[in-house]
């Protein structure tokens, strides 16, 4: 089966495309519709998806799940614009963390390397990580992680302007429920976090 345990597989696609391939819809145009109920697990009524736009100061802006709530980042490590994007109904919780960038190559590269060795931490349990490499809307570059297996985050992506901004993602779960049951949680949240990518922008800055 699957044995990519060791390896980070890497490919580049548009981030439509990749919607396509990460959550099965038909299509990612406005308005695509997912509710996926795979063979064997538990039925799980999950809401329409709706959005609505991020109204707290930071340097970025997004649209994110109406059914969310954004909580600051309480860790002992928080900085500045860490935001935690949760979900009271699902117990998920997508972690962002954010850096400024001072058009500095090296450190844009260190925060990349950072974002791909905290990815590489679940390989132990992950039966593999698949990297995607994006663009999206706005111009902006993005990678995304898929992660299978039982690992406490299933989902993690970064997203650059490359010169001032560099924002890091993760979804976790406050469950002990195994993933293979939370499998279509996991896919309607994936798709919340397609559409945050789509509608991400950062603030002041001129396109």
């Amino acid at each position: 089966m699957l044995q990519a345990k060791e390896n980070i597989i890497r490919k580049s696609v548009n981030l439509k495309t990749f919607l396509w391939a990460a959550v099965a819809v038909a299509m990612v145009a406005c308005g695509a519709e997912y509710t996926p109920k795979p063979k064997g697990y538990n039925r799980i009524d999950l809401p329409e998806p709706a959005y609505r736009p991020l109204q707290e100061a930071h340097p970025y802006t997004f649209e994110y799940s109406k059914y969310a709530k954004i909580r600051p980042d309480s860790s002992l490590i928080a900085e500045p614009h860490w935001i935690n994007v949760y979900y009271p109904s699902l117990q998920a919780n997508v972690q962002l963390t954010y850096k400024p960038l001072q058009n500095d190559p090296k450190q844009l590269n260190d925060l990349i390397e950072d974002a791909r060795k905290l990815t590489s931490k679940h390989q132990i349990k992950a039966y593999s990580i698949e990297e995607t490499e994006v663009k999206t809307p706005q111009g902006d570059l993005a990678s995304v992680f898929e992660l299978t297996g039982e690992v406490p985050s299933q989902f993690q992506f970064y997203v650059t302007d490359s010169t001032k901004h560099f924002l890091r993602g993760a979804l976790y779960f406050r469950t002990a429920t195994q993933n293979d049951s939370l499998a279509p949680v996991i896919e309607y949240v994936k798709k919340d976090i397609i559409h945050m990518l789509n509608t991400l922008e950062w603030r002041g800055k001129e396109r």
